[in-house]
């Protein structure tokens, strides 16, 4: 007969991600911080604890590698929903630059070419490189001059939002070229990313 499967004793990972607030304290004493931001001493958690309840706080960990572990008397859900803002308004400060891919033919009708430039000042604009890819097959690869021509017209065209990063190259069957937007003041700080998204 087989025996039932009790599941795993090991605590679950969310338990140990807690932070270590009031009854989660186990370290026999603390150092502590009231509210106001001063440093009461070297005190036993239970006192601590009930000092934190009669003043209706919590008790928090806010460095637990410290000897002893240093706690601070606040209220957890104000400190909780204050770190989350600061964490929101530092990512809302970043902006995260994506490479941005645009291929095309050297053969192109100026219609098509016309909205691939649009789609490339639309992307500089947002803060985002542009990497331009002409790809040839068979007999094409005779006429890479003409692709490298269309390269450098292309850059041109978007050199009003636009600056060449990497001049137009030949590897392998495909031309290759990356245009970085013109850092503006006043722009929020730029973080480069180095996935291309199409």
């Amino acid at each position: 007969m087989n025996t039932p499967d009790k599941g795993n004793f090991r605590r679950p990972e969310e338990r140990r991600d807690q932070p270590l607030l009031n009854e989660r304290i186990r370290v026999p004493e603390l150092r502590l911080i009231d509210e106001a931001g001063t440093q009461v001493g070297i005190v036993p958690t239970k006192e601590a604890l009930q000092i934190a309840r009669e003043r209706g706080f919590d008790l928090l960990v806010v460095q637990p590698d410290s000897s002893p572990p240093v706690a601070k008397i606040l209220d957890f859900h104000k400190y909780e929903f204050e770190t989350k803002k600061r964490l929101r308004e530092t990512k809302k400060k970043h902006h995260i630059i994506d490479v941005k891919e645009i291929k095309m033919r050297y053969k192109i009708e100026e219609h098509d070419y016309q909205v691939k430039v649009r789609s490339g000042n639309k992307f500089l604009d947002e803060g985002d490189k542009v990497k331009v890819i002409i790809l040839l097959r068979g007999r094409e690869m005779q006429h890479k001059q003409l692709a490298l021509d269309l390269m450098y017209r292309y850059a041109d065209d978007l050199k009003d939002l636009g600056i060449l990063d990497r001049e137009p190259r030949l590897e392998g069957k495909s031309v290759i070229m990356i245009i970085s937007p013109i850092p503006q003041k006043g722009k929020p700080a730029l973080v480069e990313s180095l996935e291309p998204k199409v």
